[in-house]
């Protein structure tokens, strides 16, 4: 799961979560669920995101070292799991 800095850069630029929202163009409850870490958004609403907030996406999100090692554990094994089948 992504870690993020949404609501920090958000409140320190004034901006309101729905203000965020639209410029995002996703609904308040979703901004919302991704700045407690709920919601795990797309590269591109995380880089609308972004540039709602005028910063970079390595600002913003970043996925902490042990998670990173789970996804690619997981991917791995998925592939693995599919050069088996074929």
């Amino acid at each position: 799961m992504l870690t993020n800095n949404v609501k920090k850069f958000r409140v320190e630029a004034e901006i309101s979560q729905r203000d965020l929202s639209y410029i995002a163009g996703v609904t308040r409850q979703t901004m919302s669920l991704i700045e407690k870490g709920e919601y795990n958004p797309t590269i591109s609403l995380c880089l609308r995101i972004c540039y709602g907030l005028n910063k970079t996406l390595d600002e913003v999100f970043w996925l902490k070292q042990g998670d990173f090692e789970n996804e690619k554990s997981r991917w791995w094994t998925f592939k693995d799991t599919i050069n088996q089948k074929f």
